[in-house]
């Protein structure tokens, strides 16, 4: 038995080696995700057809989600619903400035549209898909249909769990070992370009290793975009993992604040093999200190472009929300980045408020795969009639646009935070200036 146990994790380890760690080291793939992915399409292909078959035949409503909302909105202005709503009720324009009783109907109508269909709170909770993926995580059709479906279903939790879930860990061990390791060593290097080429292919090294960890399928478009030296990346935000998303095909300088335990530990070992912007629990709040330490590394056209995530938080792939301007603020070039998950295969979403990081990096490990988009922008600067607001607007609009997300202005913190006085403000202002004027 001893004997059978040591063969068995001697072929696993050399199958790792062979197939997984050596071609993430030199960056190059045989293919064998691809196909495993047209597989998985193809028999979630049948399982939902499956899926609606039985429920026709056994009289079942299948869920179908609202993918452009459950109300028709028109982009139209609070003074043009309120002229319409005046004219179909009492015949009167807008033409002398006073309050009808009528008017308070619009405010009514709109509470209740937003109650019904909120813009904010639904990018907080998982896509819903159309087709089944055999997790029962994001399909309200799943239920027992036939014993052939169920067996199939059963068969894919085994898979996944026993199978797959152990040879994630350890590729993910084994690749956050190597950068621990790898960016150590590389650290005690003279500053020089042997350091800055060993720094920089550890780091492409191990992040790879980490994507193969979660079996992910990443087309990257239009590289010749890619961030320069001296430039900031900023991406839309949807998991802990597009950090690594980014990092396989790129070198980048990471900010964020100072951890602990493991992560302090992957911290202090990679800001030795390159400039990092690592900052204190208390520095972190200080927008000033953060502007000027990021203002610093970037006027040094020889260090690293920054990755920085404006949004803030993690927003369900379907949509962007509004960028923080610090990052526009400093002047430097900008390159935009636009992340698109596919959640046939698993759900990249992290809704930190429903679940922690281990709790969510075992979804991510027991999903099928993680396939993904990026397109890189062409490079973007602020024009001397903007400011930083508007730039960041710009950046985040062509971002959306590439992405097919929706863009929206409302604040990412909404997800924990209540609405701010000045929307309600706004909207105060807006009306009596129709009754009162400027």
């Amino acid at each position: 038995v001893v004997n059978l146990l040591g063969i068995s994790i001697t072929v696993l380890f050399t199958l790792l080696l062979v197939f997984i760690i050596v071609p993430a080291i030199f960056g190059v793939s045989f293919g064998i995700r691809r196909v495993y992915m047209k597989t998985l399409l193809k028999i979630f292909q049948w399982a939902t057809l499956r899926i609606e078959r039985g429920a026709k035949e056994k009289n079942h409503p299948l869920y179908k989600p609202y993918v452009n909302g459950i109300i028709a909105k028109e982009p139209t202005s609070l003074e043009e619903e309120i002229k319409e709503l005046r004219r179909s009720g009492s015949g009167k324009a807008l033409d002398t400035p006073e309050f009808e009783l009528s008017d308070i109907f619009y405010f009514c109508r709109k509470g209740i549209e937003t109650i019904m269909d909120d813009e904010v709170t639904k990018r907080f909770s998982a896509e819903e898909l159309e087709s089944w993926n055999l997790l029962s995580r994001t399909n309200y059709n799943f239920q027992y249909i036939s014993l052939r479906l169920t067996v199939l279903w059963g068969l894919g939790v085994l898979i996944r769990y026993c199978f797959l879930l152990p040879l994630r860990i350890a590729l993910a061990f084994t690749g956050i070992s190597l950068l621990v390791i790898g960016t150590t060593v590389v650290g005690y290097l003279p500053n020089g370009r042997c350091k800055e080429f060993l720094s920089k292919h550890v780091h492409l090294m191990c992040y790879r290793i980490c994507v193969r960890a979660l079996t992910a399928i990443i087309t990257y478009h239009d590289r010749e975009n890619r961030p320069r030296n001296g430039g900031i990346c900023v991406a839309n935000h949807t998991s802990p993992i597009d950090v690594i998303i980014l990092a396989s095909d790129g070198y980048y300088a990471m900010v964020g604040q100072i951890h602990g335990g493991l992560m302090g530990v992957i911290q202090r070992a990679m800001v030795k093999a390159c400039p990092h912007v690592w900052f204190e629990r208390s520095e972190v709040k200080d927008r000033h200190l953060v502007a000027k330490r990021l203002t610093e590394h970037v006027q040094d056209k020889s260090k690293l472009p920054i990755l920085i995530f404006p949004e803030g938080t993690c927003i369900n792939n379907t949509s962007v929300m509004m960028f923080k301007k610090g990052s526009f603020e400093i002047g430097a070039t900008v390159y935009p980045v636009a992340i698109k998950y596919d959640p046939q295969f698993g759900d990249a979403f992290w809704n930190s408020s429903k679940y922690g990081m281990v709790t969510y990096l075992l979804r991510m490990m027991t999903s099928w795969a993680i396939v993904c988009s990026v397109w890189y922008l062409p490079a973007m600067t602020r024009q001397p009639e903007e400011d930083a607001v508007q730039f960041a607007n710009r950046v985040k609009s062509a971002i959306a646009r590439q992405g097919g997300l929706v863009d929206l202005l409302w604040d990412g913190g909404l997800k924990r935070e209540k609405v701010k006085d000045a929307f309600k403000e706004e909207q105060q202002k807006l009306y009596s200036k129709m009754i009162v004027g400027n």
